[in-house]
């Protein structure tokens, strides 16, 4: 088994992106890919083990009692790469049922240094894998992955909890198309989708009592403060939640409690806040199956199964590459 890590992470990166997006015209936004520092990581962690919480639960039952159905449909030999990896845990049962059929390269691609090492930790007991890992955004650690292909493998990408529901639909459709770019006609993707469900569900899933999802959606404020110098008061912002269901979405915002201003050193900026003003943090858009099937066909892939998840709905789709 063997394990090793390639790194790259740019300060410079977070704060042109904070800058850009609490400039933005109109609404202010953060990028929900900037959750998962260290402290993220381990809150998402609680998150996932919350009973209001039912996604990661049923991606992981999906995987437990389907991964052998899953393999079968894939062509081998093949490498696999997972897109934001978090801890591994229920990655493990694919590449276990991977690993029963051939030896198995696996490269996790995270932007969280903890939940890389976290998810090398837990999968590095199976036998028959190597692991490699990238600290890169997603399409840039794919394109390392592609680079590293040797002649008659297939690649099969992962890209699970619903990850990509955190992008607005065009913006999703856009980045499986430059996915589907890297990728050779065969190789597959494993896609994991939130299905639509009633406010009932989605919003203890988004505002628990225990106040989790209130505190990961903080420290996003937190780790401008840590890593940029600003001076955020996280006691006069508030979690909030809104359910947009035209655009079949639960939005996540962080609102102003009052007028203030606050400063930003290493992004080079000042903000000013109006009093209830928010700042939109994430976005979960929820699916219907016909609109995950018309999301590979737009995006050059064949939908070619669906498991799904009744107890809390909740989909693994995989699509092959045309």
């Amino acid at each position: 088994m063997l394990t090793q890590g390639i790194v790259g992470y740019s300060t410079a990166d977070f704060a042109g992106d904070v800058r850009a997006g609490l400039t933005k015209e109109g609404q202010k936004e953060l990028p929900s890919k900037y959750f998962y520092d260290d402290i993220g990581s381990a809150l998402f962690e609680v998150i996932s083990m919350l009973p209001e919480y039912g996604l990661t639960r049923a991606d992981e039952r999906l995987l437990r009692e389907h991964a052998d159905h899953i393999v079968d449909r894939v062509l081998l030999p093949a490498v696999v790469a997972e897109l934001g990896s978090g801890n591994g845990q229920k990655t493990r049962w694919l590449l276990e049922a991977f690993c029963r059929r051939q030896p198995t390269t696996y490269y996790p691609i995270e932007i969280s240094r903890a939940a890389l090492a976290s998810a090398k930790l837990r999968l590095q007991t199976i036998d028959c894998i190597s692991i490699v890992g990238f600290e890169r955004e997603y399409l840039a650690g794919l394109l390392e992955v592609a680079a590293r292909r040797s002649g008659g493998e297939q690649t099969m990408v992962l890209f699970l909890g619903s990850t990509i529901g955190n992008f607005d639909r065009p913006a999703g459709d856009e980045f499986l198309r430059k996915l589907r770019q890297i990728l050779l006609p065969g190789d597959s993707l494993l896609l994991g989708t939130d299905l639509e469900k009633p406010g009932t569900q989605l919003i203890p899933a988004y505002d628990d009592p225990l106040g989790v999802t209130a505190a990961f959606n903080l420290n996003l404020l937190a780790r401008v403060n840590r890593e940029l110098d600003a001076n955020f008061d996280l006691q006069t912002f508030k979690h909030l939640i809104l359910i947009n269901r035209e655009e079949q979405r639960v939005e996540m915002h962080l609102r102003s409690t009052l007028a203030q201003t606050v400063s930003i050193p290493k992004a080079g900026l000042t903000v000013r806040f109006g009093k209830d003003e928010t700042i939109w943090t994430e976005s979960s858009h929820k699916y219907r199956l016909d609109d995950v099937a018309r999301m590979a066909e737009r995006a050059g892939f064949a939908c070619d199964a669906h498991w799904v998840d009744t107890e809390c709905p909740f989909a693994e789709s995989l699509f092959v590459a045309r």
